[in-house]
C-alpha cells in the first residue's frame, strides 16, 4: 500500500474530502449579541476554503438556553434565526468545494458570559483551576458551578441533540461534540471537577457516560451516515500541564465506549501532536486510533507540512487540523502544493475575531 500524503482523497466518517487537511476549530466571538452569525465570519471561513483545506470545524456553537454559552458574541445555534444565520456561511464555503463540521459545545462551569443565565453549572460544585480570559471579556476568577441536577444533564444532551440536528438542517456535512479542552463534558471526564456519586462519577469508564449519552442522542437526532464526530484533549484552557492519571488504561476506557456510542471519528488536540501522550509511548491520536478503531484528526503544532506528513506516515492519524497555522496562512495547503514559504506569522492573529487581516489588532473592552 502506498503511503498516505496530506493531499489524498479521504473519508471521515462517511464525509469524502479533498484532501486530509483541516481547520481546527477556534474561538473567535465574533458573533451578534443575539448570538447570529456575524459581518465578519463568512468571508473568515471562506477564505480556508479558497485556501484548499479539505474541511473546517467551525468555532463551538453554544446548544440551549440554560447554562451552554460560555462567550459574550459567542455564536449559537439554538432557534430559527441563529440558524438560518449559518446557512448563507455554510453554502458559501461549500461552493469552494469544501466541507463543514460544526462543533457543538457547552462550556459548564468555564462559562464567561451567558445572556441566558446568571450563574453557571457544572458536574460538582468546585471552582474551575485559573481566571477567567479577559481577551474574551473575562475577568476574575471563575464562579463557583452549581452541581448539576438530572434534568439539567437531560436539558444539556437536548441540547446537543437538537442544535445537531438544526446543523443538519442549515446545510452542514457534519457535527462535532465538544469533549475537549476543559468544557463541560471535559469537565465530567476530570477527576478533579467531578467529584458526583451517582453514575457519572468515579473512574473514567463511568466520567465518560454523559458525552457517550449524547452521542447516542445526536446520532439518533441526525440523519443515519451523518458525521458525527467527538473532540478529546487532556489539556484544558484553564489547565494546559493536566493528563489523565490513569494513563493509557483510562484512553482506554475513553475511547472505545466513544466508538461504540456512535462516533463516526475521533480530534484528539495536544500542545504537540506528535508527542507522547504521556512521559513515554504512543501519542494520543495514535492511542485513540488504536483503541476506537476510527478515523483519527490530530491537532497541535502541526504547522510544519513534514512533521504533519510524518504523523500520518507512522500511522497515528488519518487527518491533520491546523489552528495557529491556519490563521497565519489561511491558503496553507496551497503553499504546500507550490512549495512556497509561509509568511512570519502575526501574533496579532490569536486575537480572537474572525479577521485574518495582518496586523489585525483587538482590544476587550473594560470589565
Amino acid at each position: 500500500m502506498p503511503q498516505p500524503t496530506l493531499f489524498d482523497r479521504a473519508t471521515l466518517g462517511n464525509l469524502e474530502t479533498e484532501n486530509r487537511l483541516v481547520v481546527a476549530p477556534m474561538t473567535r466571538i465574533s458573533g451578534t449579541p443575539e448570538g447570529e452569525v456575524g459581518p465578519l465570519m463568512t468571508d473568515y471561513y471562506a477564505a480556508y476554503g479558497r485556501g484548499g483545506f479539505g474541511s473546517i470545524i467551525t468555532e463551538g456553537v453554544y446548544t440551549d438556553r440554560a447554562y451552554s454559552q460560555g462567550y459574550r458574541n459567542q455564536p449559537g445555534m439554538v432557534d430559527r434565526q441563529q440558524t438560518q444565520s449559518w446557512r448563507h456561511l455554510i453554502e458559501r464555503v461549500q461552493e469552494t468545494g469544501t466541507k463543514v463540521i460544526v462543533q457543538l459545545m457547552h462550556a459548564g462551569a468555564l462559562s464567561q458570559f451567558n445572556r441566558f443565565e446568571a450563574s453557571t453549572a457544572g458536574p460538582s460544585a468546585i471552582a474551575p483551576k485559573g481566571r477567567q480570559m479577559d481577551i474574551y471579556y473575562g475577568a476574575g476568577d471563575y464562579q463557583v458551578p452549581r452541581e448539576m441536577s438530572p434534568s439539567d444533564i437531560e436539558t444539556a444532551i437536548r441540547g446537543f441533540a437538537d442544535t445537531a440536528k438544526r446543523a443538519q438542517d442549515a446545510g452542514a456535512d457534519g457535527v462535532e461534540v465538544h469533549g475537549a479542552n476543559g468544557y463541560l463534558l471535559d469537565q465530567f471526564l476530570t477527576d478533579y471537577t467531578n467529584k458526583r456519586q451517582d453514575h457519572y462519577g468515579g473512574g473514567a469508564s463511568n466520567r465518560v457516560k454523559l458525552t457517550c449519552e449524547i452521542i447516542e442522542r445526536v446520532r439518533e437526532a441526525v440523519a443515519a451516515g451523518f458525521t458525527l464526530g467527538i473532540r478529546i484533549s487532556q489539556a484544558k484552557v484553564n489547565d494546559y500541564t493536566h493528563k489523565w492519571a490513569g494513563g493509557t488504561e483510562d484512553a482506554r476506557s475513553i475511547f472505545s465506549p466513544l466508538a461504540a456510542a456512535g462516533a463516526t471519528y475521533i480530534h484528539t488536540t495536544e500542545h504537540s501532536a506528535d508527542k507522547p501522550a504521556f512521559e513515554t509511548g504512543p501519542t494520543l491520536a495514535a492511542l485513540a486510533r488504536n483503541i476506537s478503531g476510527l478515523p483519527v484528526i490530530a491537532n497541535g503544532a502541526l504547522e510544519d507540512p513534514a512533521r504533519a506528513l510524518s504523523l500520518l506516515q507512522q500511522g497515528d492519524a488519518d487527518f491533520i487540523a491546523l489552528g495557529r497555522g491556519a490563521l497565519g496562512a489561511p491558503d496553507w495547503p496551497e503553499r504546500v502544493r507550490r512549495k512556497e514559504t509561509f509568511p512570519a506569522f502575526d501574533p496579532g492573529l490569536l486575537t480572537p475575531l474572525a479577521n485574518l487581516e495582518t496586523g489585525a489588532r483587538f482590544q476587550p473592552p473594560a470589565a
